[in-house]
């Protein structure tokens, strides 16, 4: 599948609900597009230009696709100078629409060539690796400590009944780190054990948050005892004095954060100092920055000591991840794993999560009281609620991805995608209906 003609079309998507001016660089002016948050943009900021008073750095903040569509569609000249984002597929598709300038010379040689088996900088010079980032479990420990809780270091852990209502996360489609946590998941357990794993966890989740901060926030004030994060949300909770804990599952990966030249862009020579800021010494040191809490690209020995008590290493953690991310197949089902998720999960989550309470109420009471035909009740229920509505076969068909990849202005193509979205939703109720039904069943025969 290529992933170009991917991005082009979920691009074309974006520019139809962009409104984009054009922007006018001011001499001495770096703008900065990214997704980061300001807690994060600010501090860079400011020690930059603290230290080049002479430049100064403009923040535009926007989501991934938001900020790829508006690079795009500015005329050379007028385009903004850095593009600064985590997701690592980005960055290919903006090399290969010819919106980035070399930058290789600016790498910091301490960097090694990898994390894991995952490159830091691109193989063609494009960008540079400027932080790396895991996924994972957030969790509020003072909140596991009043309910109970043990705490979990896997995500399969998460699956189990006492957990039931007090996990959150945030879909794929409003969150391009929590699509890459989804995708991580999926990568590591393949697809059909990945999905019922996803399936039974969102299950047991209080909530899917409207927004990608929502569940670091809710669990930093006890609102949730876990989360399922990127790691600097839950770092930077920790670092920043809340009772909150994060712990890399087995089954994760480690990829870096990038940083790019936008080609066109009017002040290239102020945004390569700032590029080669972020990415020495003294710019990978304000990583540590409570408030930021990432990771970066130079091993522990070459920070000279200054990590906090107890900071993660990336590289130990990449040597032990199960999973060596592939971005090639994340971007090939980019579109079907955020509209699958949406549609039989954050769109029927009261149904998912009554069908959970269900099975875990009649698994509870055969327990007790063993029951032959409750038994294969429950595990029909399992079967009916936990099951991808799509198949392994079905995900890894080109024709059905490019489906997902296609203009959705086309009505032949926006009619085929809109049927089969309604067609899983409304197989996703109807299963939850009925594994609840099941269970139900399987209690009342053990009663």
């Amino acid at each position: 599948m290529n992933t170009k003609l991917i991005w082009q079309a979920i691009l074309t998507f974006a520019l139809a609900f962009l409104g984009c001016g054009f922007h006018v660089a001011q001499a001495g002016t770096v703008t900065v597009i990214t997704s980061f948050p300001k807690e994060l943009t600010q501090i860079y900021k400011s020690a930059f230009e603290k230290a080049n008073p002479d430049i100064k750095i403009e923040i535009l903040n926007k989501n991934t696709v938001q900020g790829m569509a508006y690079v795009r569609e500015l005329p050379p000249g007028q385009r903004p100078e850095v593009f600064w984002a985590s997701a690592p597929d980005a960055f290919e598709v903006m090399s290969g629409l010819k919106l980035l300038e070399p930058i290789g010379e600016l790498a910091n040689k301490s960097a090694p060539a990898k994390v894991g088996s995952y490159p830091i900088n691109a193989p063609n010079n494009m960008y540079l690796g400027q932080a790396l980032a895991g996924y994972g479990l957030m969790l509020n420990t003072r909140y596991m400590s009043a309910n109970k809780l043990a705490a979990p270091k896997q995500w399969v852990d998460l699956i189990k009944p006492e957990y039931f209502g007090h996990v959150a996360m945030s879909s794929p489609s409003r969150s391009g780190t929590t699509h890459l946590t989804v995708e991580t998941l999926l990568q590591g357990e393949g697809w059909e054990k990945g999905w019922r794993q996803l399936l039974q966890i969102s299950g047991n989740c209080a909530a899917i948050t409207e927004r990608s901060f929502g569940v670091p926030d809710g669990v930093n004030n006890g609102q949730f005892g876990i989360g399922l994060v990127i790691d600097f949300f839950g770092l930077a909770g920790k670092y920043s004095g809340f009772p909150v804990d994060f712990v890399y599952p087995d089954v994760t990966a480690v990829v870096p954060a990038s940083i790019a030249l936008v080609s066109g862009s009017k002040n290239s020579v102020e945004a390569r100092k700032f590029i080669s800021y972020t990415v020495s010494q003294q710019g990978q040191e304000l990583l540590y920055n409570p408030k930021i809490s990432r990771l970066p690209i130079l091993p522990p020995e070459a920070m000279g000591g200054k990590a906090p008590a107890g900071y993660p290493n990336p590289f130990e953690i990449a040597k032990r991840a199960k999973v060596q991310f592939n971005s090639d197949l994340s971007e090939d089902r980019y579109n079907v794993v955020s509209a699958l998720f949406d549609q039989t999960i954050t769109f029927r989550l009261k149904e998912l999560q009554a069908a959970t309470k269900a099975i875990h109420a009649a698994e509870a009471a055969l327990a007790r009281k063993p029951n032959a035909n409750a038994a294969e009740l429950v595990k029909q229920a399992r079967d009916v609620a936990f099951s991808p509505v799509v198949n392994v076969q079905k995900a890894a068909d080109k024709e059905f991805l490019a489906l997902f990849a296609a203009n959705k202005k086309d009505a032949a193509v926006s009619k085929s995608v809109t049927g089969l979205e309604n067609h899983w939703n409304n197989s996703a109720r109807q299963n939850y209906e009925r594994a609840k039904n099941l269970a139900e069943q399987a209690l009342a025969a053990i009663k």
